[in-house]
């Protein structure tokens, strides 16, 4: 392939998304990017959390406390105390 034509091609692949996965609708493939995905999982995620809420299935304080343990779990910046690795 020429250079000319590889300049082309990665110019006009900018203005678009790359597809992390493709589905099938109605016969017709369709091409959806990572964004897309993240953008309708956290739309479905703030959803399903507000239902909850509202239907007083769970408290919506109580959810902030578990996030923030969840958070301080999974994304320490020291290692686990000795505590912590005897729990496993």
């Amino acid at each position: 392939m020429s250079d000319q034509k590889e300049s082309k091609e990665r110019k006009e692949s900018q203005g678009r998304k790359t597809p992390s996965l493709k589905m099938v609708v109605d016969g017709e493939v369709r091409e959806i990017s990572f964004e897309e995905l993240t953008l309708s999982n956290n739309l479905a995620q703030e959803a399903l959390v507000r239902l909850l809420v509202d239907k007083k299935i769970i408290d919506g304080q109580e959810l902030f406390e578990y996030m923030q343990k969840i958070r301080t779990e999974r994304y320490r910046t020291e290692p686990p105390s000795e505590n912590q690795t005897e729990k496993k």
